[in-house]
């Protein structure tokens, strides 16, 4: 018998596929308003990432109002996730812009590989369904496994269906990423939260946290360029924005070296997100202080 998450998941799928796109949208702005209101531990910890993102302390109704934006944004962001794979060509073309893919370009030209660092940001899925339909680049994203696995299972699928290939992160997932990088494909890592293994700490918006040593790991066992990049919700489409190549010099044992790559990494990613702080959908804790009581309710 399929999981109630698994049910949940397939109806919300398949009303934002039948309902008119301004009308889903709508309904997933109530029921974001509504889930910011009965979850409280994700909307603790979206108001510990707003007082992270601002140096001074925000007043009740700033909080709310980010609370709010951050929760219709997350909303938005699976009605619009569900409506890709029936998104035509065209409608692909027209609705997606860029700034800086001509760095990925010249990067896929080398024999290398490219690993492509982002955050829990905007809409990358609709990136990714752009990098493989228009450019015609092979797509490897590395993810979390979800419970339950049916679930998890369904969401690979769903992936598969928009030309990305999905490694769940685990003990296999070395070996299929170093393949996909060898078969020069675009290899994806999500990783603005540390989710178990090799971690390295760092200063993540001014306070010390754990980050995956992967990206900076592959990097430099690889040559893989390693870039930055989001993917940001923008009118009735999405905009691009890719960052220069991270610099993969050598300057001290292999282990500092990754340690400050990463952080080059964070910083990045920092620099990202407060492009669109309210597009962040980073609600899981992250960093040690997480654990306290948050600063400001609502």
């Amino acid at each position: 018998m399929a999981s109630l998450a698994l049910i949940g998941y397939k109806l919300a799928a398949l009303l934002s596929r039948k309902l008119p796109r301004k009308l889903g949208l709508g309904v997933a702005s109530f029921l974001g308003y509504v889930i910011a209101r009965i979850d409280k531990k994700r909307r603790d910890q979206v108001i510990r990432n707003a007082n992270r993102l601002n140096d001074s302390e925000l007043s009740k109704k700033e909080l709310k109002d980010f609370v709010d934006q951050t929760f219709k944004s997350y909303a938005h962001y699976w009605v619009n996730t569900f409506r890709l794979v029936d998104m035509t060509k065209q409608e692909l073309e027209s609705t997606f812009s860029h700034d800086g893919w001509e760095l990925i370009e010249t990067a896929l030209k080398k024999d290398s590989g490219v690993i492509l660092v982002l955050p829990h940001l905007g809409a990358w899925d609709w990136g990714g369904l752009w990098i493989s339909k228009i450019k015609g680049v092979s797509v490897s994203a590395v993810v979390e496994p979800l419970e339950p696995p049916e679930l998890f299972e369904w969401f690979k699928r769903s992936r598969n269906a928009l030309g990305m290939n999905i490694i769940p992160l685990g003990a296999d997932a070395g070996p299929q990423v170093l393949k996909a990088i060898s078969d020069k494909q675009l290899v994806v890592l999500v990783s603005d939260r540390d989710i178990g293994g090799s971690s390295v700490e760092v200063e993540f918006f001014g306070e010390k946290t754990l980050l995956p040593a992967g990206p900076a790991t592959l990097a430099l066992r690889t040559g893989a360029t390693l870039l930055t990049a989001a993917i940001y919700n923008k009118g009735n489409g999405c905009h691009g924005v890719v960052r220069p190549a991270i610099s993969l010099e050598r300057k001290g044992k292999f282990r500092s070296d990754v340690k400050r790559i990463t952080q080059t990494i964070a910083d990045e990613m920092e620099l990202l997100i407060r492009k669109a702080p309210e597009q962040w959908h980073l609600m899981q804790p992250n960093w040690p202080s997480d654990s306290q009581p948050e600063k400001g309710r609502i």
